[in-house]
């Protein structure tokens, strides 16, 4: 029987778990088959929002639980945790956030840390396999990352981010991830547990963003058919007003176009409401009947 994360004078020990083989499909919170629903990653357990860093700063639980439990109840499939912190507390703060949120919830859990060693000492406290937010190709990201992920049978989010920062042209953001798949594959990583962001930029400040993104995503599914399609919805909207207008929209154009997976507020209900009427308008959601019995119950 797995022991579950306990805190012990000021420490938490590391799960025991069986390690999946190299190359093991992990599965999100519900099966899926390719073509159905949007795989969903809740974004509100972030150090970035006021309100989520001062619970961190008091070290009061009770936000980060309602802010999971919510999540969960909203049918996401991962549960983003994000410190937000500096450096020298960030580990620390991701265990402290790990333990409440699985007390809280039984919901898989996404790692997110630009600093992969951080992401190394934390994994070993998570209960079940998640995601990692993120791999890149700066540094020796890549060999730290996917090894990880090959022992714990974690997914990876991947960026199209290098060495010299977020490129500007769509052929170079392919040729970052198609390094990122290449070297996933020497890790005995399957192509279906990688979750691939092409990193859709402000339009505020780039109005072909948007053009650019799909371009990019659809060159990865022609060349990489089983690579998921994920992202940081939020982010075409900085500096706008209306601001969940403009990511409404773009969710249900970039869904249209192929993308898999976003990074989201799962408890919203204008986002929930959108997901849902893509589902019936695409023929996912058979005879309504999700959309009807969510309208029933008061749901959306």
């Amino acid at each position: 029987m797995r022991p579950s994360v306990s805190a012990h004078a000021g420490h938490i020990h590391p799960l025991q778990r069986k390690r999946p083989s190299a190359g093991t499909l992990v599965p999100g919170s519900k099966a899926r088959q390719k073509g159905e629903l949007v795989i969903v990653i809740g974004e509100k357990i972030n150090g970035s929002i006021a309100s989520v860093r001062q619970a961190i700063d008091k070290k009061d639980p009770t936000l980060i639980a309602q802010l999971a439990k919510a999540q969960a109840d909203a049918k996401a499939d991962y549960l983003d945790i994000c410190a937000g912190t500096e450096e020298d507390i960030e580990v620390e703060t991701l265990k402290w956030m790990v333990r409440i949120v699985q007390d809280a919830v039984d919901a898989r859990i996404c790692i997110d840390s630009p600093n992969p060693r951080a992401i190394e000492q934390v994994i070993p406290f998570v209960k079940m396999p998640g995601l990692i937010n993120s791999v890149s190709m700066e540094g020796n990201k890549p060999d730290i990352v996917y090894g990880l992920a090959q022992e714990y049978g974690f997914s990876v989010i991947g960026l199209a981010v290098d060495d010299d920062g977020i490129p500007r042209t769509s052929e170079r953001r392919i040729e970052i991830i198609r390094n990122l798949v290449k070297k996933a594959g020497e890790y005995g990583i399957a192509s279906e547990r990688l979750f691939m962001d092409p990193l859709v930029v402000a339009v505020s400040t780039d109005s072909n963003s948007m053009l650019n993104f799909v371009d990019t995503m659809r060159r990865i599914k022609t060349e990489f058919p089983r690579v998921k399609i994920t992202s940081g919805l939020s982010n075409i909207s900085f500096g706008m007003p209306r601001r969940k207008l403009v990511n409404k929209n773009f969710l249900c154009l970039m869904l249209y176009e192929g993308m898999d997976s976003a990074i989201l507020d799962p408890t919203d209900k204008e986002m929930r409401r959108t997901l849902m009427a893509f589902d019936v308008l695409t023929g996912k959601d058979r005879n309504c009947r999700r959309f009807n019995d969510a309208f029933r119950k008061g749901t959306i």
